[in-house]
């Protein structure tokens, strides 16, 4: 399985999905990245993902959230997807004792320090999940566990 994006693909992330593009009601990004699955594993019935963002442990203390998900069906998630999402969405790291809300969905890159690299990591799992919206990183990770057939992932650097 291998993940296409043209927002992550090993290079410089465009500034419209972090800091410099489309911002919520709390001044977060907010505009999700769009990419495409392809050569899944036989017997995949739906797909997870996670978008996190390591750089940021110096920072604020932990790996960052920026997207996680379940229950995605279709193989080609557009641009902006986390909007109007078909899948259930959990909670990002804004949900943190440094976040400024109580988000699910995408939140997109905004580094204080220094150009970060993102990691998109998609799982083909053999079932849907029963999980449900607002769910937590962890519940993700236990609902997965037996489930996962194949995953795939593909990074990109913002620049701060």
């Amino acid at each position: 399985m291998k993940i296409i994006s043209e927002a992550m693909n090993g290079g410089i992330i465009p500034d419209k999905y972090g800091k410099r593009g489309e911002l919520n009601s709390f001044g977060n990004p907010c505009l999700s990245v769009p990419f495409r699955i392809e050569d899944a594993p036989e017997g995949t019935v739906s797909y997870a993902l996670v978008l996190d963002d390591i750089d940021s442990v110096p920072v604020c203390g932990f790996v960052w959230i920026h997207w996680i998900a379940a229950g995605i069906k279709d193989t080609d998630i557009p641009e902006g997807a986390s909007a109007d999402a078909d899948f259930v969405q959990g909670v990002n790291s804004c949900f943190s004792s440094i976040g400024k809300e109580n988000s699910t969905g995408y939140i997109g890159m905004a580094p204080p320090d220094a150009p970060h690299v993102y990691t998109l990591k998609v799982y083909a799992l053999d079932t849907d999940l029963d999980i449900k919206e607002g769910f937590f990183y962890n519940e993700l990770m236990h609902a997965m566990e037996g489930h996962v057939l194949e995953t795939a992932e593909v990074s990109g650097t913002y620049q701060n």
